[in-house]
């Protein structure tokens, strides 16, 4: 029988949590300095020695260059410049987990050899692999993945006792610091299975923070400071910058309870008052995106209405009121939250039975057509000071509402598109034959007009493939089925001459 894992952690965008069982069955969370939450940053010494957590955001303020705030989120890019050095991505994850080990070793006495390390559903074996190098670079011997939801679900139905049977399903809504996803994840006979996933990369709590920082603007943008306070160029002024989004982030947290809160402006000296109202139009757009794709995934996984059992709410930002009111509205289901939102999938990954590998989630995504973003800036160009906090940079303060493509996801996707691309190749050169191709000599020439036409749009719409939308693949068929009857039948009947 396998042992269940001793420590496991939810390596975050923003913060990292981790929870231990100990043998007695106990099961808590690991505190660093004091809290549940540490930050995924991490800053690079001159010497090489990285330092991670609340250290690396202190001594961001010595050199802003030098500070990653969000790892995770530069899984794709190989490397990280980090002031004149530069690291693999993988390291930079196996600091923070370092990090973890090392404190787990401080209370249990040893530092675990084994680990369950969670990551979001939509992560294919590239960035999967990536993970799983950093934990055994960390110290870790035995790594085993689990997808996010899954551990979310675990806890929802272990944790909390909701009933959920075999064949029913669960609706994780994961708002993080720095992402969005959402998931239906359906029981089975040994534990849950991701059914449909879909995210968000550019949407979560810093996000929120930025719109009211962008709110602070319309008030302040015309005064000399608040400009200053936004283009922090001395240490000093670091860390009046970083006044300013903790202020922000506590005056976030602050109308999660109450109905207003007031914000104090370093540097300029003034205060807001800012009422929860106020915050639910500021963030009612970026909540839509999120309660949309909700609605979305629920309907793509094709499941009787009943065997939905219910949606539970985990990352932090899923705290704000709007969010429940949002969901509730659009899906007709109340969701189920906690207070230890940032936990749960930490906890709920050592109530999971241990796998060795995580599933593959299916690809299919229902998501509404949004603009590119701007590709990647180069390693060795010119980088913007990145932010002391986890935390938008003073220089985008608040963010375009473009979903961030997924490199990893898209290379995964590349033998599909040849694949379809070849097919409908193949089936649109069947018309050249030797005996249709003389129909084609003959044919009138706004009938080859037309055919030729028709034969561009179908292969125009086999590019469409490379989004993985429905629409897009009806499109091919619907194209398909229309004008391959044309394409091949009108040069024959014309030889045969039964059409003039």
């Amino acid at each position: 029988m396998s042992i269940a894992p001793l420590l496991s952690i939810d390596f975050g965008t923003s913060h990292t949590v981790a929870a231990l069982r100990h043998a007695s069955g106990n099961v808590e969370s690991v505190l660093f300095d004091g809290s549940p939450l540490l930050p995924s940053a991490v800053f690079a010494e001159a010497d090489g020695l990285l330092t991670v957590g609340g250290d690396a955001r202190d001594a961001a303020r010595r050199d802003p260059a030098r500070f990653e705030p969000h790892p995770k989120r530069r899984v794709d890019d190989g490397t990280v410049l980090l002031g004149d050095l530069e690291f693999a991505v993988c390291d930079l994850f196996a600091a923070v987990l370092s990090k973890v080990r090392a404190e787990c070793g401080r209370i249990l006495g040893t530092a675990p050899n084994a680990v369950t390390l969670t990551h979001p559903a939509a992560w294919g074996p590239t960035r999967r692999l990536v993970l799983e190098d950093a934990a055994k670079a960390a110290g870790f011997v035995s790594v085993t993945l689990l997808p996010e939801p899954v551990a979310a679900a675990t806890y929802y139905a272990t944790a909390l006792k909701h009933l959920v049977p075999v064949g029913a399903a669960v609706v994780v809504h994961d708002f993080g610091g720095g992402t969005f996803d959402a998931s239906v994840v359906r029981r089975s006979q040994t534990g849950f299975e991701v059914l449909v996933v879909d995210g968000l990369d550019d949407l979560g709590g810093i996000d929120i923070d930025a719109a009211i920082v962008g709110h602070l603007e319309g008030h302040f943008g015309a005064d000399e400071g608040w400009r200053r306070l936004l283009t922090p160029a001395t240490p000093v002024q670091w860390r009046q910058w970083q006044s300013l989004y903790d202020e922000v982030r506590q005056a976030k947290e602050r109308l999660s309870r109450h109905s207003s809160a007031d914000l104090f402006i370093p540097v300029i000296d003034r205060e807001l008052h800012l009422t929860r109202a106020e915050l639910d139009a500021l963030t009612r757009p970026l909540l839509a995106r999120a309660t949309r794709m909700v609605a979305a995934v629920i309907r793509s996984a094709r499941l009787p209405e009943s065997s939905v059992v219910g949606i539970f709410l985990v990352g932090g930002a899923s705290r704000m009121p709007l969010v429940s009111t949002m969901l509730h509205q659009e899906t007709g289901r109340p969701p189920t939250m906690i207070d230890r939102l940032e936990q749960v999938v930490a906890h709920g990954a050592l109530l999971a039975p241990p796998t060795a590998e995580a599933p593959e989630p299916p690809q299919w995504k229902y998501e509404p057509a949004q603009p590119p973003q701007p590709a990647r800036q180069p390693l060795n160009a010119a980088r913007a000071a990145p932010t002391p906090t986890p935390t938008p940079t003073p220089q985008q303060s608040v963010r375009p509402l473009a979903s961030a493509p997924q490199p990893a996801l898209r290379k995964e996707r590349m033998p599909w598109l040849l694949g379809w691309f070849a097919v409908a190749l193949v089936f649109q050169a069947l018309p050249m034959s030797d005996l249709i191709y003389d129909a084609f000599y003959n044919a009138d020439e706004h009938l080859l007009y037309f055919l030729n036409a028709g034969r561009g749009l179908v292969l125009a719409c086999v590019p469409l493939l490379w989004v993985r939308r429905p629409w897009a693949w009806w499109a091919l068929v619907a194209a398909q089925a229309v004008l391959m009857p044309v394409l091949v039948l009108v040069p024959v009947l014309q030889t045969l001459g039964l059409l003039g």
